[in-house]
């Protein structure tokens, strides 16, 4: 993958108007998740009252890119019924709401007939398109960043298309 792909914390601190993040896959096997999704298949929940268990350094970015005016939206495409992976994001999603992300759900078969880009993305000011690659088995490959305009407009499309029907995650029930 490409060296020049800047960092979370880079691309965040220079967006000015909207991050949108798209994820379509039903289980991801990074390496900053495993402990926690161990955890939770032994039964381990996050407890909304303790903030400081929280996974802080990205719900601090999060926090200050929304205090500055940046809309954050996620969604998730899943197959349903959903995987334990998916059932493990769920849990914790309330944590990305409580930094301001906005998040909802779009089952895959609801989604059918949109047209969709090959990988999960992140698009920043409706201007820079960040890919996030992964193994089959869902361990990062890394990320691949593209600004040219027909990409940052097929990605825009697909998550508005995806957005417009996705459930909010407060209704959405896995």
């Amino acid at each position: 993958m490409p060296s020049n792909v800047p960092s979370f914390a880079e691309l965040f601190r220079d967006c000015e108007l909207s991050a949108v993040h798209l994820e379509m896959r039903d289980a991801y096997a990074v390496d900053y998740e495993k402990s926690g999704f161990a955890a939770w298949r032994r039964g381990h929940r996050l407890n909304p009252d303790d903030r400081a268990s929280w996974w802080r350094p990205w719900l601090d970015l999060v926090s200050e890119t929304v205090a500055r005016g940046v809309v954050i939206r996620r969604a998730r495409i899943v197959s349903e019924p959903v995987t334990d992976y998916i059932k493990f994001e769920h849990s914790g999603t309330f944590t990305n709401i409580a930094a301001g992300e906005q998040v909802r759900w779009l089952p895959r078969r609801r989604a059918s007939d949109l047209a969709l880009p090959g990988n999960d993305f992140w698009l920043y000011d409706d201007r820079l398109v960040r890919f996030n690659h992964f193994t089959g088995d869902g361990a990062s490959l890394g990320g691949e960043m593209v600004d040219d305009p027909a990409v940052v407009k097929l990605c825009s499309s697909a998550f508005e298309a995806v957005w417009e029907r996705a459930t909010p995650h407060q209704e959405y029930q896995v």
